[in-house]
């Protein structure tokens, strides 16, 4: 039993690590496109800005299908709880990704501006969107939901979007806002990057602002309390991170230093993501009207043979990802300009 114990505890941190690495990858793929029409100063630099991200955004999703299959796998009740109660919200994200991926594909197919822009600012909507339900999604997460017996939510899309899981929404769009726009600055050259690190203060000024909003409220609220647990220092200490990473990383890229801001800003959604998954523990959907109604690790797991064979899977799978998804950012490697007259 406790080896049980220990090993559906691993898969709730392992599909944690999941999500980190999917919003810190999507998160600046994210952020490019959502400050694209802000920093391009005509179809050139649009252009420059997909082809910054056009070699990885797809794979970056792996990521979240990754995440999603071993919820499925590992937690099913969690799962099912989540697409029933969440169905509009998480329709809303799948409308939305579809219509980012279509854009990257259709933007070329005609040589007429208006074509263009408008698949522009499809791109851009189909990752802003994304960008806010993600943050007020896990913002809901830590605070928890009102939830029947059984871990059953009946509040559709408008009980989810308390204040507080708005602000957590416009934090992770602005934090990623952000991220973007330092990896913009470092993968392009010229006017295009100076734009762009100007613009990467200015996200990280309200991206600051309102992650350090959101941890404070969501730290004061309080959450009906549970056996087994941590203790609420260890999430605000991992959300205060988060805070002082998306405040240096600004302050890093206004100087110039922009591997050190990307790294920075990075630090700052997996420390987000840390004080979620730290404050959820041991609950994977938390009800913030009764205990005893969320749903817990040990409620939600599948059999341990299950977890075993997924356990196996992963660990001779994961390092080739790893491997492959590496390789492909090293021959990408490039800084874009812009094209010469003549060339």
């Amino acid at each position: 039993m406790s080896s049980f114990a220990a090993l559906d505890t691993t898969w709730f941190a392992l599909i944690g690590l999941l999500w980190a690495g999917y919003l810190f990858l999507e998160g600046f793929d994210f952020g490019v496109s959502i400050v694209a029409p802000f920093v391009s100063a005509d179809d050139q630099d649009r252009r420059i800005c997909i082809n910054a991200i056009g070699p990885v955004w797809d794979g970056n999703e792996v990521w979240l299908v990754t995440a999603g299959g071993a919820t499925f796998a590992a937690f099913p009740l969690w799962y099912g709880r989540l697409f029933s109660g969440f169905y509009l919200a998480l329709f809303l994200v799948l409308l939305a990704l579809i219509v980012r991926g279509v854009s990257f594909e259709f933007r070329g197919k005609l040589t007429s501006a208006a074509w263009r822009r408008t698949w522009d600012w499809a791109n851009f909507a189909g990752s802003l969107v994304p960008a806010v339900v993600w943050g007020a999604a896990f913002t809901d997460l830590v605070r928890g939901v009102v939830l029947a017996p059984g871990g059953v939510y009946f509040g559709g899309l408008l009980g989810l979007l308390h204040p507080v899981a708005l602000v957590g929404g416009l934090a992770s769009a602005t934090l990623f806002a952000l991220h973007g726009s330092v990896f913009l600055s470092m993968k392009t050259g010229g006017g295009l990057a100076e734009r762009a690190r100007k613009a990467a203060v200015v996200a990280g000024v309200a991206a600051t602002a309102l992650l350090a909003v959101a941890v404070a409220w969501v730290a004061l609220a309080g959450r009906p309390s549970v056996p087994g647990a941590v203790s609420p220092v260890l999430p605000l200490a991992l959300g205060a991170l988060g805070v002082l990473a998306a405040a240096g990383g600004t302050a890093l890229v206004a100087t110039g230093r922009g591997g050190l801001a990307f790294l920075s800003t990075g630090l700052a959604i997996l420390a987000g993501l840390g004080a979620v998954f730290s404050r959820m523990f041991p609950e994977v959907l938390p009800a913030s009207n009764v205990a005893s109604h969320s749903l817990t690790i040990a409620g939600s797991a599948s059999q341990h043979e299950t977890l075993v064979v997924m356990t196996v899977v992963a660990a001779v799978f994961t390092p080739l990802v790893l491997a492959y998804q590496g390789w492909t950012y090293w021959v990408f490697r490039q800084r874009l300009v812009r094209a010469t007259a003549g060339a």
